[in-house]
């Protein structure tokens, strides 16, 4: 959102305070609810960490600035209107005050948050990857190379087949769960993600229209 959308935005209706939702960049999930003038958004903007206006306190604050609970913004739209924002972000621990982590407690999740997780499983192997664990099994594995690591595709692979045609769905489950993140780790091995292999599905479903 630049300058000029920031001043097209309809400050009058509210009385100078549009409602802000925030949800997760990454699972989708509604994270909160807040206000924000046009000060907030600009410092929102500026800083890419969440800022409200306080209509309690009445005024301007960071949210996590006593908490350390903050949440860096990824990306900030308004609604067809002009009245409301979306603000896309990270938080960077529980968002509630209450120690939850979101402010809508036991919220139902679409289908797409749930299968988000595989998202947030691309970034713990990423972390096994950067911190070196000594009980690391991804560390480990990452280490020995992208050869190794698709040899491990492959086993699994078999194994899923296997399971498909002389096992119960519960084995298939799990050996598939085991092929889903040999190639995650395998993606990373070659600095891909699961999103690439996302935008080819896509691409070859446009293509057959």
């Amino acid at each position: 959102m630049n300058e000029s959308e920031v001043a097209a935005l309809d400050w009058q209706k509210g009385a100078g305070l549009l409602p802000a939702i925030v949800q997760h960049a990454g699972s989708g999930v509604v994270l909160m609810l807040g206000f924000m003038n046009r000060e907030a958004l600009e410092r929102t903007l500026r800083e890419r960490r969440v800022t409200f206006f306080s209509r309690t306190r009445g005024r301007l604050w960071t949210k996590g600035e006593t908490s350390g609970n903050s949440i860096a913004v990824e990306a900030v739209t308004a609604d067809c209107d002009r009245d409301t924002l979306l603000v896309l972000g990270r938080p960077a621990g529980p968002v509630c005050h209450t120690g939850a982590a979101d402010c809508f407690h036991g919220q139902p999740h679409a289908l797409a948050t749930e299968l988000a997780f595989l998202s947030r499983l691309e970034e713990i192997i990423a972390a096994r990857i950067a911190d070196q664990p000594d009980a690391s099994y991804t560390a480990k594995l990452h280490a020995q190379g992208p050869s190794r690591i698709a040899q491990k595709v492959g086993e699994e692979g078999l194994e899923v087949a296997l399971a498909a045609v002389g096992a119960d769905d519960a084995a298939v489950i799990s050996e598939s769960a085991d092929l889903l993140f040999h190639l995650l780790l395998l993606l990373k091995s070659r600095d891909r993600s699961l999103l690439d292999v996302v935008h080819e599905l896509e691409s070859r479903h446009a293509a057959k229209r």
